[in-house]
């Protein structure tokens, strides 16, 4: 029951993030959402747990995975502006 909760706060999350982020280079659909959402609550716990804010035996909430999202979601659209890596939603470059 624990891993379906992850997923569903992360979809949740990783939706919130992309409403409130809206762009062109959006991963797109539910298993990118659901990755989006989750990685952000990793890094949002982690840096929490590295600040302080969190003991090591907590995670993030739901705000701060959101947060976490849209920091993951910046990350990603800095990194397909660049061509560091290619977007998933563009067939390949020729």
């Amino acid at each position: 029951m624990g891993i379906l909760w992850i997923v569903v706060i992360g979809f949740v999350a990783g939706i919130i993030a992309r409403i409130l982020s809206p762009g062109p280079n959006n991963p797109s659909g539910f298993i990118l959402t659901v990755v989006l959402g989750i990685g952000g609550s990793f890094l949002a716990t982690f840096i929490g747990q590295a600040i302080g804010w969190y003991r090591p035996d907590q995670g993030a909430g739901f705000i701060t995975a959101t947060v976490g999202a849209l920091v993951v979601l910046f990350i990603w659209r800095r990194l397909v502006a660049g061509n560091v890596i290619s977007d998933p939603g563009v067939g390949p470059r020729v």
